[in-house]
């Protein structure tokens, strides 16, 4: 096995501390994940037997102080999360959904009652949480969320759907975003009205099934939720949420994440690629020997490089509590893209051989098809970017 890729020696910039912390999940990834990867695959199923590992990690709620939680900085979480994908996208969504989502939607707007009771079991992995936001009719548009929470004498009955939601039915608590009806001097059609609700796994009127038939993220568990006359106590809201911006807020957490995470499946395909054509013999030599293939692989190198210092850079800003959505749009983009472009290169490097399950790319090239469309579709990102360029929305 070659060298990872570190041409910057951005490993400089890392404590001792992160470099443990990076060789143990990259070495729990390799040896207890990557085994199980293509029965998951195959049967399109997570395997839940080792969530209390992932959990010993410390991924859940990474960047969570308290609650058990690990506390780590911008720079540290994205490292980890860069190591869950090197072995699958599904596994880094799975932390994904259950810390940044969910964990952060509790953590930022919950009370302290809500936060107490479930911060601590869902950083053990004890408790499962998933985030319902996006709908079956509004997908880049949340501000037209048809789902509504109307208030009622003894708290809010909730009625809609949510589409696209990892681990929904999975999850014991769900974090459900509605427009409030019923409230004095608030319009319901209006994304100020948004709120947060904790629905718990069993509440009346709430059903989740599993969406079949992906052709990725086949290890993810992807889910619909409904919701009629489903009836909430008032400690169901989440105080703290306030309008559109705050399920928003929770997405540059996950979008952050992302941008780190894509760089773990972009790496793996790089290397799988340069080890294939040092060994692989065509016309007497190495394929690796062939101009072709070391520019493909020089191109591949420079595109994870370029990327690579973006999601420094960023974690860098997000530490200093200076990241702005927009540079969060960029890196989630354009780091996205620059993985999906060399996971396509690398199964081309492969040849046939790079369409079978003895090989990484293929699978992260399918993941990566769904990973450039959720938490932000690649346009609708490039329109975040041109808004701030422009100083005028195309959005409506």
């Amino acid at each position: 096995m070659t060298e990872p890729l570190d041409l910057f020696r951005l490993d400089d910039l890392l404590t001792d501390e992160d470099l443990q912390l990076r060789d143990r999940i990259r070495a729990w990834v390799r040896t207890r994940f990557v085994p199980e990867i293509n029965r998951c695959w195959n049967v399109g199923t997570f395997p839940l037997e080792l969530v209390p590992e992932i959990a010993a990690l410390g991924v859940f709620g990474g960047n969570i102080q308290g609650y058990g939680c690990s506390g780590w900085n911008a720079l540290t979480y994205g490292v980890a999360l860069q190591e869950l994908e090197r072995g699958d996208t599904g596994l880094r969504t799975f932390a994904s959904v259950q810390g940044a989502l969910a964990m952060n939607a509790i953590h930022m707007f919950g009370s302290d009652e809500q936060k107490s009771r479930w911060l601590p079991g869902m950083a053990r992995g004890d408790t499962l949480g998933c985030f319902g936001l996006t709908e079956p009719n509004h997908g880049s548009n949340p501000g037209g969320m048809e789902t509504r929470a109307i208030k009622t004498s003894d708290g809010y009955e909730l009625t809609g759907s949510k589409m696209w939601i990892g681990g929904g039915t999975l999850a014991d608590v769900a974090v459900v975003w509605a427009k409030v009806e019923g409230e004095p001097g608030l319009d319901s059609n209006s994304p100020a009205a948004i709120r947060g609700f904790l629905v718990e796994r069993g509440t009346p009127g709430f059903q989740a099934s599993v969406i079949e038939g992906k052709y990725s993220l086949r290890i993810g568990i992807t889910c619909r939720l409904e919701f009629e006359h489903c009836r909430l106590p008032h400690s169901a809201l989440l105080p703290g949420s306030n309008g559109l911006k705050s399920p928003l807020q929770c997405l540059n957490h996950a979008r952050y994440g992302i941008a780190w995470g894509v760089l773990g499946a972009a790496q793996a395909c790089f290397e799988e690629a340069r080890d294939y054509v040092l060994h692989r013999q065509q016309f007497g030599k190495p394929l690796g020997s062939f101009q072709l293939i070391q520019r493909k692989l020089a191109l591949m190198a420079t595109e994870i490089t370029s990327a690579q210092l973006v999601a420094h850079r960023l974690a860098q800003l997000k530490d200093a509590g200076k990241a702005t959505f927009v540079q969060i749009s960029l890196a989630k983009r354009n780091n996205v893209a620059t993985a999906l472009n060399v996971a396509r290169m690398a199964r081309e490097i492969l040849g046939g051989v790079g369409i079978l399950d003895e090989h990484v790319c293929f699978r992260h090239m399918c993941n990566l098809e769904s990973v450039q469309t959720y938490e932000g579709t690649d346009d609708m990102h490039l329109l975040i970017l041109g808004e701030h360029l422009t100083g005028l929305s195309a959005f409506s």
